[in-house]
């Protein structure tokens, strides 16, 4: 899961990523309401933490920018402030949740595990594609009850793809969602590749389906 931090506090920042990171996800930052600005209107994110008071302009802003351009996006605000007053406006512009200053980072973890299992797929415990089921709590699948020994970018391909049925992804799509900022350092994206054959060899192992089609000159498409 791709989730974005927009705080300025830098020490701050750079926590909730190295601990997000450490539980699996991957993570962009944004320090500045011009940053933040940008990360949105370009990139797509499964969860967005937001602190409301931003060099150069309103996190508030930013929250109304994701819900009418990015709806499905999960939006945390995160805030010194503990006034009534922008709690509210804030969930009234379409933030899933709100965390004052200062907080545990597990109660964090926690409320980011919270809305994305509500947002990215309502609530479902077990999601299938003909006899593949993968059980996004427990990041697990299998194929006819046989569990699947994946690596953590194979699961997050898996998912990704699962949470995109029938849609073409492009390999930078691909590539930006497994590796985030860090793809711009890649001298290549021929590792999309490498992750969807040994994804589509294990699938096959276990006796499952291959549902990701190659879309000549485009891309890939998971169907079910």
């Amino acid at each position: 899961m791709k989730v974005l931090i927009i705080e300025d506090e830098q020490a701050l920042n750079a926590s909730i990523v190295s601990y997000l990171q450490q539980g699996g996800y991957t993570c962009d930052a944004a320090t500045s309401y011009r940053e933040a600005q940008l990360k949105v209107a370009n990139h797509s994110y499964a969860c967005v933490l937001v602190d409301l008071t931003l060099p150069g302009g309103s996190g508030l802003e930013i929250v109304r920018l994701l819900k009418e351009n990015n709806p499905e996006t999960g939006i945390i605000i995160i805030s010194a402030r503990n006034a009534v007053d922008d709690k509210i406006t804030g969930l009234e512009l379409g933030a899933d949740d709100y965390l004052t200053k200062p907080f545990h980072l597990s109660e964090l973890n926690a409320r980011v595990k919270s809305v994305l299992r509500r947002r990215n797929f309502n609530g479902q415990k077990v999601l299938q594609a003909g006899s593949l089921e993968v059980f996004p709590e427990s990041a697990e699948a299998s194929v006819e009850g046989r569990k699947l020994t994946l690596t953590k970018k194979e699961y997050d391909l898996l998912l990704y793809f699962m949470s995109n049925k029938n849609r073409v992804l492009t390999k930078d799509s691909i590539a930006e969602h497994l590796w985030g900022d860090h793809i711009e350092g890649l001298d290549s994206l021929d590792f999309v590749y490498t992750h969807i054959k040994n994804l589509r060899r294990k699938l096959a192992e276990a006796g499952g389906e291959d549902p990701i089609q190659t879309v000549y000159g485009m891309g890939y498409k998971f169907s079910a």
